[in-house]
């Protein structure tokens, strides 16, 4: 997928920083005050009029957050965007805003955890119905839109088998019925997928991931026109409270720094750890969206241009016993849920079998995803060799 590059190194390096309101200092101070003074009535009234543009009170807008707000917006050529305390306050916030008693959502078949939490047991307290659809097929997407549907919610890729959705078929569906559209982008980072681009209205981050990049911040985004950022800002936002803090939206700016870097870097290094993977005679398969043994290759370089460092495996064995063995031999994979940071993670399925008081997990055992992050691949490679020795 080709896109016109806008100007990366701007974005990330100056976009938003106004270097001489803060005494020309390099790096974005923090703000760590929870309300703003005012001159005079006037001033005050004209901030009043439009608190999602002026700083007031934090819990509304902050301006380390607003300088975060701008660059995100811009990555996802989006007119603005608003920032929160996790992915899951941004999913629900955007959620939420456009949907009442009566109303409808459809959705991806297996979206992220707390997002399908939020439609099963959240929703329908509130007399909101869904329809989860295998959205591979843009036809099953069109058939699940009811009379009373307001939301179409996409997740693509997913972040476990990586499932996608033609976004700008999908996009044209949700506006022939009036329906907001919206994505889980997480997977893709706004340097390798641009939903809006495509006709999504809505492109929603977990900034945990990539965005911050550096296992230190939990923070989610939303993307869109401002006309639905303002929506979200005067119902959602202002009302639940759940926004992202001052400090942590300078760690956040500080990992933009490197985002290019960091994200090709893990796309690279994860290509070459899939593709040795995928000769293993102990693997069965591997899910990739850059390999072209991928189920949607050519959907996947039709609308992105990377993957990440993210995928998923299925070992040569049923066994669970044999799964954890190979777990157990692992010396350079930290054993964690997320991604997007310099440590290389291993989740294999069998973490959620044999769980107290907990179901056993509805994938197969021999699933394990991978994510590689900023190690040589090569020291990666050496580490799999030795643990798949034991399956």
């Amino acid at each position: 997928m080709e896109e016109p590059r806008h100007d990366l190194s701007y974005i990330l390096n100056h976009l938003g920083e106004d270097r001489s309101q803060y005494f020309n200092a390099v790096s974005p101070p923090i703000i760590q005050s929870s309300n703003f003074a005012f001159p005079t009535l006037d001033a005050f009234r004209e901030a009043y009029a439009d608190e999602v543009h002026h700083h007031i009170y934090t819990r509304g807008n902050n301006p380390t957050t607003e300088i975060l707000r701008k660059k995100l917006a811009a990555l996802e050529y989006a007119e603005d965007a608003l920032v929160f305390s996790s992915g899951s306050g941004a999913i629900s916030s955007a959620i939420l805003a456009f949907l009442g008693a009566g109303d409808h959502i459809v959705c991806v078949q297996s979206p992220y955890s707390w997002t399908k939490n939020l439609l099963l047991e959240y929703l329908p307290r509130f007399g909101i119905t869904h329809t989860f659809v295998d959205a591979r097929d843009p036809a099953n997407v069109a058939a699940a839109i009811q009379p009373n549907t307001r939301v179409l919610y996409l997740e693509s890729p997913n972040s476990m088998t990586f499932e996608m959705q033609d976004l700008a078929a999908c996009a044209a569906i949700a506006k022939q019925h009036g329906v907001i559209s919206m994505i889980d982008n997480s997977h893709a980072t706004p340097l390798y997928q641009n939903p809006i681009r495509l006709g999504i209205d809505l492109s929603i981050h977990t900034g945990t991931k990539y965005l911050n990049g550096h296992s230190d911040v939990v923070m989610g985004a939303i993307c869109g026109t401002a006309a639905h950022i303002r929506h979200i800002f005067h119902s959602e936002t202002m009302t639940r409270g759940n926004i992202l803090s001052p400090h942590d939206a300078f760690l956040t700016l500080k990992g933009l720094r490197t985002l290019e870097l960091r994200v090709q870097r893990s796309h690279d290094s994860g290509l070459v750890v899939a593709q040795y993977l995928e000769q293993h005679p102990k693997v069965e398969r591997v899910l990739h969206p850059w390999l072209p043994s991928f189920p949607q290759y050519e959907l996947a370089r039709k609308q992105m241009r990377g993957a990440g460092g993210l995928f998923t495996i299925y070992l040569k064995t049923q066994d669970i016993s044999a799964v954890e063995n190979f777990f157990h031999r692992l010396k350079a994979f930290l054993l964690a849920v997320s991604w997007g940071g310099h440590e290389s993670l291993v989740l294999p399925s069998v973490a959620f079998y044999k769980v107290k008081g907990k179901p056993d997990s509805t994938q197969a055992p021999n699933l394990v995803r991978i994510y590689v992050g900023l190690e040589d691949p090569h020291y990666l490679i050496r580490d799999l060799e030795q643990a798949l020795e034991a399956v």
